[in-house]
């Protein structure tokens, strides 16, 4: 085997395992530069037990490979040597790409990439790729052996993906986006016959319209994804019951599976009334907004979460692993009154063993007794109003080094969900009555919300409860929002050194939205999260200054950042260092008190310096009491709003803009 004289890679002694990391977020630049250029070992005691690229077995090479984004395997590894690119041209490789996040493909080599993947690609997603120009889908119609292809956040006419079917022979299932002003009625008769032959179709609705339905004849599998910016709740039930039952829509007799996100409606009772046949089978389930009450004081304990019928659905649900609590309360005080005597919320939600993801209620972990007290000092509605100032009674302040187990039992609840949901990889914990100070998508969601004030109960939650979710050291994926009951912030502090993976942070109203009172545990947490891939910040006084971009810039491994500040501001000079110290940032979303002027320059400099070598930039900056700023969130793409600008919750919810 003859290589490249400078293709000589050495690797010492024992291969060390590849963090699992590299498989996302992009290209791990040393890995790519030893295949591609070759790079030895300059320990000269080393290099007598080194074992050359050539004495690897193709079962570790491929291994490796594995790992490399499948951009620089064709362009940077396989022109290596004859070995490495017949290595890289195997169908383990190359049968299944996604090319969804690789935010730094330009048009010219997702067209290289393509033409060499047309003999090989079964199952290709180009989902969200947002920054291509439209003819790179074309590019697609050269892959002729896909059968799975899945192309969302693209906009596709009815004549481009005329030309795109009739492209595609094999095609059995399609994922895509039916934008405004799509009109099947164009569609060429070549790609009405192919669209006949799917077995699966993904459609996310931006319009009311049936999509490509009607012509799918022979589907098994119908996923349909509502924006329902422009469709009342009562729409959406209309349009699904005509997309299944009207006459021009054929009978779908082969169908196993269909799917709708839709408004929340009675699936919780029917469920603990035997309506469902095996519920150990149920996976996921979304009891968003159960509770339909609006809250007051006087709430009765019928609009509340029963802790019989939470103890009834962990004892049948065993196997669930996704559960959103979101809208709901929890009082556990009221709640014990009831007989017979039921477990906590918490210890209930802990024989869930399984459990990878949890939206769980603020009120939901307040002690009994302490929240209580502080609910009748606040019960009066001038106080919730937020006409008077709330009395301190109640909170908890974490000191760091403390011991969190000695704060009585007013995180016994979080304890109890830690020790039972060893699996628990992703935590919402909302305040009942929260909401974001962006334009919504939601406007039902918006509308079954809770009126101006929260939850005296959340009002409890407080420091000592976030130092406690620290003992939930498997954490990857972080929301807290509509926390008042937070006073300096160093819980949070004290979670991220215990929460060592963390990936994703999404913090939120965090205590008093008069001041900015956690900024320096904010920032020292900051330092602390070098796995961070994802960071939401809303925060009404939240200022953007050169210290928080320091601390920022320890995130070494920061893609996406969106900061949401009403009355804050931000250094221009601070925010373009941080550009620079963080490559692999692709998303920078910026929406405070600054001016126009300001927000423009800010833009257009991180745009014009970043852009060129990170085609998948998205950086928007703009003040957000700006008349126009809905129209400006409406050309943001649709993955980034989805997955992190606007917020909404990540769990039991089908993702939009996902790979099928």
């Amino acid at each position: 085997m003859e290589f490249h004289p400078q293709a000589q890679l050495k690797v010492a002694g024992v291969l060390e395992p590849i963090p699992a990391d590299w498989a996302r977020g992009g290209v791990h630049s040393e890995l790519v530069a030893r295949l591609s250029q070759g790079q030895a070992e300059e320990d000269p005691v080393m290099a007598a037990a080194a074992v050359g690229m050539s004495d690897l077995s193709d079962e570790i090479l491929l291994n490796i490979l594995r790992h490399v984004p499948v951009c620089d395997l064709l362009t940077n590894v396989a022109p290596v040597c004859q070995r490495l690119q017949t290595l890289c041209c195997d169908k383990s490789l190359l049968a299944h790409v996604c090319l969804s996040e690789e935010y730094t493909m330009d048009d010219q080599t997702v067209r290289h990439t393509l033409r060499q993947l047309s003999n090989h690609v079964q199952s290709l997603s180009l989902n969200g790729v947002y920054w291509l120009s439209s003819g790179a889908v074309d590019s697609v119609g050269r892959c002729k052996a896909v059968t799975h292809l899945d192309v969302s956040g693209w906009r596709l006419t009815a004549l481009r993906l005329s030309r795109l079917l009739a492209s595609l022979p094999l095609l059995r299932s399609l994922a895509f986006d039916v934008q405004p002003g799509f009109d099947a009625g164009k569609l060429a008769g070549e790609a009405v016959d192919r669209l006949s032959c799917l077995a699966e179709l993904r459609q996310t609705l931006l319009t009311p319209s049936y999509g490509v339905v009607p012509c799918c004849a022979k589907l098994r599998k119908l996923m349909l994804q509502f924006d329902i910016s422009d469709v009342t709740r009562e729409g959406i039930g209309v349009s699904c019951h005509l997309m299944v039952g009207q006459s021009s829509v054929p009978h779908y007799e082969q169908l196993e599976e269909f799917s709708a996100r839709l408004a929340p409606g009675e699936v919780f009772q029917s469920l603990l009334e035997g309506g469902v046949r095996d519920a150990s089978r149920l996976l996921s389930l979304n009891l968003s907004g159960i509770n339909h009450v609006p809250y007051s004081e006087c709430r009765g304990a019928d609009d509340q979460l029963l802790p019989s019928n939470m103890s009834r659905l962990a004892s049948s649900c065993v196997n669930l692993r996704h559960l959103n609590l979101m809208h709901t309360h929890y009082h556990h005080e009221h709640a014990s009154t009831l007989p017979p005597p039921a477990p906590h919320l918490c210890a209930s939600l802990a024989q869930l063993q399984h459990l990878r993801s949890l939206t769980l209620t603020a009120c939901a972990l307040s002690d009994g007794v302490q929240s209580h007290h502080s609910a009748a000092q606040n019960s009066s509605p001038l106080l919730l109003r937020g006409l008077k100032k709330l009395p301190r009674v109640g909170f908890q302040n974490y000191k760091v080094g403390s011991d969190v187990g000695n704060q009585g039992d007013t995180t016994s609840g979080i304890s109890q969900l830690a020790a039972g949901c060893l699996s628990l990889e992703t935590l919402e914990l909302i305040g009942p009555g929260f909401v974001s100070a962006l334009p919504r998508l939601e406007p039902c969601t918006r509308a079954s919300m809770e009126p101006r004030g929260m939850c005296a109960w959340a009002r409890g939650v407080g420091d000592a409860h976030l130092a406690a979710l620290g003992g939930m050291t498997r954490l990857r994926r972080l929301t807290l929002a509509g926390l008042p009951g937070v006073l300096r912030g160093t819980g949070l502090a004290h979670l991220v050194t215990q929460c060592k993976d963390l990936q994703v942070l999404s913090l939120a109203n965090i205590g008093t939205l008069k001041i900015m009172n956690y900024n320096a545990a904010l920032l020292e947490a900051l330092r602390h999260c070098s796995q961070l891939r994802e960071l939401r910040l809303e925060q009404p006084y939240l200022n953007a200054n050169s210290s928080f971009f320091d601390a920022l810039s320890c995130c070494c491994s920061l893609q996406r950042f969106c900061l949401i500040s009403r009355n804050g501001s931000f250094e221009a000079a601070a925010a373009e260092l941080f550009m620079g110290r963080c490559s692999r940032v692709v998303m920078c979303h910026m929406f405070t008190g600054g001016t126009l002027v300001a927000c423009r320059n800010l833009q257009k400099t991180l745009l014009d310096r970043f852009l060129p070598e990170r085609p998948g930039l998205s950086a928007v900056i703009y003040p957000i009491q700006h008349e126009d700023l809905p129209s400006v969130i409406r050309d943001i793409p649709l993955t980034l709003l989805d997955s992190t600008t606007l917020f909404q919750s990540h769990v039991a919810q089908p993702p939009r803009l996902s790979p099928w």
